[in-house]
């Protein structure tokens, strides 16, 4: 039989903006929850089960299939029963294990819950309901010095029955883990022969609860999914400089969680903050409303809508599992991923930790817009681009040699988690204009004024036909090993490669990470296919131009539409990558 402790949960807000959570604590017995067999399950492996930038995610019906999520799961307990530098054994470990609330998290949780029980580990932590965003399940890896977690999301893909599941695993350090364990995973799931799973019935993950398995060999926690992160922003921002100063500029926010898992968090935080009200659709949903939770200007165009036409000053949006955001100023001003991060970091002092703690370096993914690269440069910190994959950002934070860092995929974020960090990332904005005291289009414009302005755009091209998508990559992977037709065609190409990195804090080579045409006065045409989608291949084309004005001319040159600025480059690259040919796409599918 298992004892059950159940914990009631109070959060108290105060007027200062601070909240308190209390927990008052009962043990009783569950006799639904019998003492544990542990089954061995004979399997075959799965030809399909190599994970991308994030994890492994599938259509739902794959991920139902007999065994197919227990193979990848235990494939992932073998890979990580050697323990990394710092790390202790699995066994007896804790672990952390929630989800963005899309389909089949409710079941996967349950899983994974029986199948760490029966590879040895001791504790998991679970979030209310299974729900945990990521970057609050890294802060929970890192705060209660667990040995990893599994985080249940297919991020931005939609969700549903027919849509897209995804699970990754987090190690110690609360970040993805590195490509030598993901290469360990996959070698496993191609040779796997059984699982082992625990044999009790499915646990009461509905409040917070722990249930204790074998008199003690297994205990399950089950937490508030807020609290700790909750607890985390408060440490590292201001609430009560930021709550004085949405109330004396009666500024008005517009938050959308889009029915992802930032709901919850986003109402704690902005209720503390004097702003619950402006927090919208911050129920998570399986299907999360059946929109597409993708923080972006097509897919959230119901916020895009909302501050072209109405009097809020600042708009947010946040993907499904809360880590990627979209910040909008008035009238719907748009800020790209890549001039966010850099402002975050030239306002670094208006954010009490970075205040206090310094900058101890800077780094950006290497399609992104290259604003931060001279903001690094002024302030004499280290910059390091690096692959797409936030792994690469936690090596350099684990050796402090970053702090803050940043994706063109509307992903920000810094060293007091190991993901990105959307409700984070808001915050920092807020701070931002609170002491400024400006607006978020007077915070843009004087950033370009100081810095020049990248012109960037991203084109999407989704779902393309693989083959197709290949070629075009076959196509251009011939000026690679041949750059000199392409430089000697008149357009001012410098060069043409293959991005590579070598990754500084442990040697590891990271190679064809995407396909670079740099110009001579430093424009950049990047192409890559994604590794988060489900199915098929998506194509991105990046285009990335500067423009520093010469003193004394008519800022509006920065107010140039971006497109506009950017359509010469655009042509260009959809000549070059032959990409309309290769796909049979005339248009994509989102132009951010």
């Amino acid at each position: 039989m298992a004892t059950v402790m159940r914990t009631s949960v109070r959060t108290t807000f105060h007027a200062d903006g601070r909240v308190n959570t209390t927990h008052e604590s009962s043990v009783s017995k569950d006799d639904a929850a019998a003492d544990t067999a542990v089954e061995v399950v004979q399997t075959t492996p799965f030809d399909d089960q190599a994970p991308g930038t994030s994890g492994l995610r599938k259509k739902v019906p794959i991920f139902q299939q007999p065994h197919y999520l227990e193979n990848f799961v235990q494939s992932t307990f073998n890979a990580v029963k050697t323990p990394l530098d710092n790390e202790g054994p699995l066994a007896g470990s804790t672990l952390v294990v929630g989800g963005d609330g899309r389909y089949l998290v409710k079941e996967a949780a349950q899983t994974i819950l029986k199948m760490a029980c029966a590879n040895g580990v001791g504790r998991v932590i679970v979030g209310t309901n299974g729900i945990l965003s990521t970057p609050a399940v890294s802060a929970l890896i890192r705060r209660k010095k667990c040995r990893g977690g599994f985080i249940l999301t297919a991020s931005h893909n939609p969700g549903g029955p027919k849509e897209d599941f995804g699970i990754k695993y987090n190690i110690s350090n609360g970040g993805p883990a590195p490509d030598g364990v993901t290469d360990k995973m996959v070698a496993e799931t191609k040779s796997i022969t059984e699982y082992r799973i625990a044999q009790f019935p499915d646990l009461d993950l509905s409040q917070p609860t722990t249930h204790v398995i074998d008199g003690g060999k297994f205990v399950v926690t089950v937490v508030d999914s807020v609290a700790d992160y909750l607890e985390l922003m408060q440490e590292l921002f201001d609430f009560a400089a930021i709550k004085a100063h949405i109330a004396q500029a009666k500024l008005q926010l517009r938050i959308d969680c889009m029915h992802g898992v930032a709901g919850p968090y986003a109402t704690a935080i902005f209720t503390a903050l004097g702003a619950g009200d402006s927090v919208v659709n911050n129920v998570p949903l399986e299907d999360f409303g059946g929109g597409h939770p993708d923080p972006n200007l097509t897919y959230a165009k119901n916020l895009v809508d909302d501050m072209k036409s109405g009097p809020y000053d600042l708009g947010a949006a946040f993907d499904g599992d809360a880590d990627r955001n979209m910040i909008l100023g008035k009238g719907g001003f748009f800020i790209t991923p890549s001039d966010s991060v850099a402002i975050i970091a030239a306002n670094a002092d208006c954010i009490p930790y970075l205040k206090k703690g310094g900058i101890k370096g800077l780094s950006r993914s290497m399609p992104t817009g290259a604003a931060l690269d001279r903001v690094a440069e002024k302030l004499g910190v280290p910059f390091f681009e690096v692959p797409t994959g936030w792994k690469y950002f936690g090596n350099l934070m684990d050796a402090e040699k970053l702090t803050i860092c940043g994706e063109e995929s509307f992903g920000t974020g810094s060293s007091h988690v190991r993901e990105k960090d959307g409700v984070w990332a808001v915050l920092c904005w807020l701070s931002i204009l609170a002491t400024r005291k400006a607006t978020i289009e007077e915070v843009c414009t004087a950033f370009w004024s100081e810095y020049g302005r990248n012109f960037f755009t991203r084109y999407d091209y989704e779902g393309v036909e693989s083959k197709g998508a290949n070629d075009m990559v076959a196509l251009l992977q011939t000026h690679v090993a041949d750059p000199s037709k392409l430089v000697g065609s008149g357009r001012d190409i410098k060069t043409v490669d293959d991005f590579a990195y070598t990754d500084i804090t442990n040697g590891e080579v990271a190679t064809k990470k995407g396909i670079r045409i740099l110009f001579e006065k430093g424009d950049r045409i990047i192409f890559r296919l994604s590794g988060t989608g489900s199915s098929g291949a998506t194509v991105r084309m990046y285009v990335d131009s500067y423009l520093k004005l010469a003193d004394g001319s008519d800022p509006a040159g920065y107010s140039r539409p971006v497109q506009d600025a950017l359509k010469e480059l655009v042509e260009i690259a959809l000549e070059i990558s032959q990409l309309k040919q290769y796909t049979g796409r005339n248009e994509p599918t989102v132009i951010t």
